[in-house]
């Protein structure tokens, strides 16, 4: 195979998966950017709620891309996959505390208040703000650059959820562009092997 060769993968609810998940990450992303978004109502729940799913379907895209790596190497795909799993549970660890903030409160200051009482708990910030979501795309990049370099997904693949990472972490507001670069990377998957 040549370093362009896509992954053979049934089709049917895989490329749904690979669809949706960027595009509920976009739409919580768009959700961000409308005035009153940031504070307790309809558009924080929306959003947050939009996320959850998202990251739920990236669960099930992380569990294909193992099953992909470890054809031809078991330990690069379970540390792979066990780094995307952590960050994932610390993710979802995330949104449902923001969800409960949002739905205790009624107001932005009350809601503040409520995520000081919650991150004052040792552990929380580490766990579930600062360090543990990292690993979701510390593992995402292992998975893609696994098979990159087994020459099972182009190598622009890596690069590409590389550079969306980037732009996210550089300012939320960007995330509806990092999400349609995660959907552009994630395009070889569902295509048939050459």
């Amino acid at each position: 195979m040549t370093a362009s060769a896509v992954v053979s993968t049934p089709a049917g609810s895989l490329r749904i998966r690979q669809l949706a998940a960027p595009a509920l990450l976009g739409g919580y992303g768009l959700i961000r950017l409308v005035p009153g978004s940031k504070q307790p109502g309809l558009g924080w729940t929306t959003g947050h709620l939009a996320l959850l799913a998202a990251l739920l379907l990236f669960g099930e895209i992380f569990h294909q891309l193992y099953r992909l790596t470890r054809e031809r190497g078991r330990v690069a795909a379970l540390l792979g996959y066990g780094t995307a799993l952590v960050g994932l549970c610390c993710s979802l660890g995330q949104v449902v505390i923001d969800l409960y903030a949002s739905l205790a409160t009624s107001t932005r200051a009350e809601q503040n208040h409520l995520f000081e009482q919650i991150q004052s708990h040792p552990g929380v910030l580490p766990a579930f703000y600062q360090v543990g979501p990292l690993f979701f795309y510390v593992g995402l990049l292992a998975l893609l650059t696994t098979l990159a370099v087994r020459r099972r997904l182009p190598w622009w693949t890596p690069v590409t959820v590389l550079a969306a990472t980037v732009l996210m972490a550089a300012s939320l507001d960007l995330m509806t562009v990092g999400a349609a670069l995660y959907a552009l990377a994630l395009l070889p998957l569902s295509r048939p092997a050459r």
